[in-house]
């Protein structure tokens, strides 16, 4: 996207493309959802209890019951499986577990190789997953393409380009002509297109899939059933951890905690997440005219790479799904259905949609969308342990969490195994992120950053004092 927007978007043409839009996410919005399952009614007890019905605890229990066919899984969800993050997001299922190479190599240089490979493993078995299980989900291994819109940017392709070649990835490096031939698109000066490192496909109905997957192999799963208290004590069978819910109580060995950006049972967690609000605006469906005019044949996933960073892709029914750039953080991490949807993000996202694609003139948005992201420090997940080893948690997948949660789920697993592995041996798994400050710090300087940011993207990528800063201290991020 251009930092110094041209202003020649008329607002008549984004009001009347907003107009009529459905509030609310277009993934969840399908006649075919599956039906509620009951809330937790009574006492209950379980090897291992899942909470949190997301693609982490898909994935723990899915993958436990893979593991084990005979253990005892018990997944409590607070409201509807998919519902939060995990029905909201854009579709993009990347192999990369640290947010991007560039992220990666700041953060994990010693073991990014060892890293991409795990990434690239687990897209691979997803791909398996989806296919054992017969999961409608859309799943299109497409690639993702990585485009520069300012002269600055593609010298940062050039040196994503050369991590990947020292990783023995294979991406192309793409000029003008060359990315502009793949999506037509003005703005375009460069690209970096990674063909297998990424999907596209229906979050929704790949967490339903999971969902069925898991009742399939005995997974007893229950629907609203928010778990309000977690305590440790000493039963007839050994130490255990006790969870109640409004309806019940739940008797657990283990405990896979996978509850995101929501009021964590832990309170180290409200140290080290933040909840970052995303938005969204989905297309209607594109005349065979209008594809043609973008181009777009190899349907790959699409991010530009300014700090304030769009992302977009085409569904199976050829609608552009459009998002990011605002990533707005509320004062003290407030979570309100209310927050869901932002009038004015939505009109900056529909302008700067119509000026990367000016050719699209009249195409309208059906739904329009929010949710919260559980954003840390690193920006990628982190993970520990507590209760003993009892209880092991996954968090901070800051909107890359699609493909990176069932690794999640595999070392959630292994933590509560108690033994080491390759998994658990990783820097990624024992290190902490940075935690943040409490408030006020907290409010102003996520509000200095992205001020700072925006300017940086307005002064061909130059950082502030206050972003060096943060370089400085490993607080920093470079899209």
């Amino acid at each position: 996207m251009t930092q110094v927007h041209s202003g020649q978007v008329h607002s008549a043409q984004v009001h009347r493309a907003l107009a009529g839009a459905r509030r609310g996410s277009y993934w969840l919005d399908q006649p075919d959802a599956p039906a509620p399952l009951p809330p937790l009614a009574g006492p209950a007890s379980a090897e291992l209890v899942v909470i949190g019905g997301g693609f982490t605890g898909l994935w723990t229990a899915l993958q436990a019951k893979e593991a084990d066919p005979h253990r005892d899984v018990l997944l409590l969800e607070g409201r509807r499986v998919a519902w939060a993050g995990t029905g909201r997001n854009g579709g993009f299922c990347a192999a990369s577990l640290t947010h991007g190479l560039s992220n990666g190599q700041d953060r994990f240089p010693g073991e990014l190789a060892t890293l991409e490979r795990l990434g690239r493993e687990n897209l691979d078995e997803i791909e398996k997953s989806v296919a054992r299980y017969s999961i409608d989900c859309d799943f299109a291994r497409t690639g993702e393409l990585a485009v520069a819109t300012q002269p600055w940017q593609v010298d940062g392709l050039r040196q994503t380009a050369a991590i990947a070649g020292q990783l023995g990835t294979d991406v192309r490096l793409l000029d003008r002509d060359a990315v502009r031939a793949e999506v037509g698109s003005p703005t375009y000066l460069g690209g970096l297109w990674d063909p297998a490192g990424c999907a596209t496909l229906d979050p929704a109905r790949l967490a339903w899939g999971l969902r069925q997957a898991c009742l399939e192999a005995g997974v007893r799963m229950y629907e609203d059933s928010p778990v309000r208290s977690l305590a440790a004590e000493d039963g007839q069978a050994g130490p255990a951890l006790t969870l109640h819910t409004p309806g019940g109580r739940v008797t657990a060995s283990r405990v896979a905690l996978a509850t995101g950006a929501f009021s964590p049972l832990l309170r180290r967690l409200r140290y080290y997440l933040i909840p970052v609000y995303d938005y969204v605006l989905m297309t209607e469906p594109l005349t065979a005219g209008q594809l043609a005019s973008v181009g777009w044949a190899h349907r790959q996933g699409i991010g530009d790479s300014a700090n304030q960073f769009h992302y977009y892709r085409l569904t199976s029914d050829n609608r552009i799904l459009w998002g990011g750039y605002d990533a707005i953080y509320f004062y003290g991490g407030k979570i309100a259905a209310a927050q869901d949807q932002r009038p004015a993000t939505f009109t900056k996202l529909a302008e700067h949609f119509f000026e990367t694609f000016p050719q699209l003139e009249g195409v309208r948005f059906s739904h329009q969308w929010g949710g919260v992201i559980d954003t840390c420090s690193r920006f990628c997940a982190f993970f520990g342990t507590a209760h003993q080893g009892r209880l092991a948690y996954a968090a901070g997948y800051t909107g890359l969490g699609v493909g990176a949660s069932r690794f999640g789920a595999r070392v959630l697993l292994d933590l509560l195994g108690g033994q080491p592995t390759e998994l658990t041996e990783l820097e990624l798994v024992r290190t902490t992120p940075i935690p943040f400050p409490p408030e006020p710090l907290r409010s102003a300087g996520v509000q200095l950053t992205r001020w700072s940011l925006a300017r940086a993207d307005r002064n061909s990528g130059q950082r502030n004092l206050w972003l060096r800063a943060l370089d400085r201290v490993g607080l920093g991020f470079d899209s």
